[in-house]
């Protein structure tokens, strides 16, 4: 026997459950990238963009006129064709969206991850809007231009899924000299991070790291008996004596960042630490500033 199709009021409670936080990242980010005073872009060039780069495959969402017909012919797929300026004016972007970003200390301040969401949508708005192709990191959304592409990474922030405790940035699908912006804690395994940049450098993607941080990770203000818990409840620790814990914690996130700066020194990338209870603009202002200053 089949399952009984669902009834239109539930299909449709499930389509505005889905799409609730939409309009508000868009308005969220439409407002924090107003703050940003765009001026002359100055990443387009006359003179460039003329030389051949590469064919690749065709994915959905890409426009008919795009299709080299002359290469697709001579197989089953289709494929088009880019151009040079093509990969440099692409920036990709990677959002830990992990149980740990999900963390607030205070009702009054946003969750990591909202932040991350506000900041890197932001962002795309400021570049599209200057004339770049912005995408994520991976196969998932390519760059593209146009404001069309704004609402599919809205939507793509948005998209809830069963997450690990912690994150690991998406290095696959990467432009050669392309641009990359990875948004997270970074309180995970370092591992990954490392792996990522080091394949980025070696294909020349230069980019910046924005770790976010809320400022109870910032402070450990803990002492007396203290229960933590990771945001995905698969790690727990208990003490009696939490202010023991301070000093080791502090001089831990301090070689984290410390780990963050050399790894960014050696690749190339530039790096920023953000706590959700300063002002979202100062992190944008930086973001957009790295990205002038890679290109």
């Amino acid at each position: 026997m089949s399952a009984a199709a669902p009834s239109v009021a539930a299909l449709r409670a499930d389509a505005e459950g889905l799409a609730a936080p939409l309009p508000a990242l868009m308005a969220d980010a439409q407002h924090l990238a107003q703050t940003v005073m765009l001026g002359s872009h100055g990443r387009r060039r006359s003179g460039m963009g003329d030389e051949f780069w590469q064919y690749r495959p065709a994915v959905p969402g890409d426009e008919a006129r795009l299709i080299d017909w002359r290469r697709s012919g001579r197989s089953d797929a289709h494929f088009l064709r880019e151009k040079e300026w093509q990969a440099a004016q692409s920036v990709l972007l990677w959002v830990d969206n992990s149980a740990s970003m999900d963390f607030a200390s205070d009702k009054a301040l946003p969750t990591k991850a909202a932040r991350a969401r506000t900041l890197a949508l932001a962002l795309a708005i400021l570049l599209i809007r200057g004339g770049e192709r912005v995408g994520l990191s991976g196969f998932s959304l390519p760059p593209r231009a146009g404001e069309v592409q704004l609402i599919r990474l809205a939507e793509a922030l948005c998209v809830a899924q069963d997450v690990p405790d912690y994150g690991a940035p998406e290095a696959r699908g990467m432009l050669p000299r392309s641009r990359a912006v990875f948004v997270s804690d970074f309180l995970g395994d370092i591992g990954p991070v490392t792996a990522a940049l080091t394949k980025a450098a070696d294909r020349g993607v230069r980019g910046a790291l924005c770790m976010i941080l809320d400022p109870q990770e910032e402070a450990f203000p803990f002492d007396g008996r203290t229960i933590f818990e990771s945001m995905g409840g698969s790690l727990t620790h208990e003490t009696l004596k939490a202010g023991d814990l301070r000093d080791r914690y502090l001089a831990r996130l301090a070689e984290r960042k410390a780990a963050l700066a050399d790894l960014c020194r050696t690749t190339g990338w530039q790096v920023h630490c953000h706590h959700t209870g300063e002002a979202a603009a100062a992190a944008l202002l930086w973001l957009y500033g790295a990205l002038e200053h890679d290109h």
